[in-house]
């Protein structure tokens, strides 16, 4: 047996081979495989990849165990910034940090090692190197460990919240404030293995954000976390009332995404400010929004921008 989820409400009555995917944060390709192959079901019934979620279907996700493949490498993904200590990625949505179990995708790792860059040997098996992770549905930036000294200066600074790590997210609806903070613990959902949300019984979560754009239907904020837990961003929007654009499994309205051409959701790390290891001179490093971000942007504005101008007179 499987592990069980109860259909989410935000994907009721979505395509059986997308709900899968945004349950799990695969591609639509994997998700409809996972379906031919019997891996991922509906407990009573046996649909096809085109059925449709039902309120109170019970998803059973199965993965089989598979003969070793070579990783996928992401050759989309930009160096940001390089020294003899640090490699800083812009990570595109699609690549996890690491491998992980049931995931076939390519890696942050993975890819850097294809490509010749040295990696501490500092870490979890698999995970060298890595001292803090992006989740595969979230773009942008993400700091990788050369060498020992980095991977014991970068641990320490992360762990003791020094380093200031900015993201820019567009949450559905109008913020009331300008800015704000939410300091809700966060812990795994009961109903999912997938999920997290906001309980008495979580880990301290602090997220601070300031208003950079508002459209009414929707705000532009900046992010800062001092805390980074699992989906933290996702969950902390989502308590408010104000889940991030794109984000089926928190509650995001699906029209919404389907017009601004979402199909994950509207979060990225924008700017990594920490100490260097070596020199200690503070090192800022930027990124910019990926096309799929820009055009959902894009169009946002351009919608405002038609529903808020005056009619001329006739």
């Amino acid at each position: 047996m499987g592990t069980i989820i109860p259909a989410p409400d935000a994907l009721i009555g979505r395509r059986f081979d997308v709900a899968v995917a945004k349950m799990m944060g695969i591609s639509r390709a994997k998700a409809a495989d996972l379906i031919e192959t019997g891996q991922a079901t509906i407990v009573g019934r046996t649909p096809s990849k085109s059925d449709t979620l039902q309120l109170g279907d019970l998803v059973e996700i199965t993965l089989e165990e598979r003969e070793e493949r070579p990783e996928p490498v992401a050759t989309d993904m930009a160096i940001a910034y390089e020294d003899d200590d640090v490699v800083i990625v812009d990570k595109p949505v699609g690549v996890a940090a690491h491998a992980s179990v049931g995931w076939t995708g390519p890696t942050v790792l993975g890819s850097l090692l294809d490509r010749g860059v040295h990696i501490t040997s500092l870490g979890a098996p698999g995970r060298q190197g890595i001292v803090s992770r992006l989740d595969v549905g979230t773009s942008g930036l993400m700091l990788v460990c050369k060498s020992d000294l980095a991977y014991t200066e970068m641990r320490r600074q992360f762990a003791e919240h020094e380093v200031v790590k900015t993201y820019h997210a567009l949450a559905q609806g109008n913020l009331k404030e300008n800015k704000a903070t939410i300091d809700a613990p966060i812990g795994r959902a009961k109903v999912s293995d997938f999920r997290f949300c906001v309980t008495p019984a979580g880990k301290d979560a602090v997220t601070h954000w300031d208003v950079m754009e508002r459209f009414g239907e929707a705000t532009l904020a900046s992010v800062n976390l001092e805390t980074g837990r699992t989906h933290q961003i996702r969950v902390h929007f989502s308590s408010i009332g104000h889940p991030l654009v794109g984000d089926a499994m928190y509650g995001a309205n699906p029209r919404l995404s389907e017009e601004l051409g979402l199909d994950r959701q509207w979060l990225h790390a924008m700017q990594l400010e920490f100490r260097h290891p070596r020199t200690h001179v503070t090192t800022v490093v930027t990124s910019h929004y990926p096309a799929d971000l820009q055009h959902a942007l894009d169009m946002m504005r351009a919608h405002h921008a038609d529903h808020s101008t005056p009619s001329t007179p006739q």
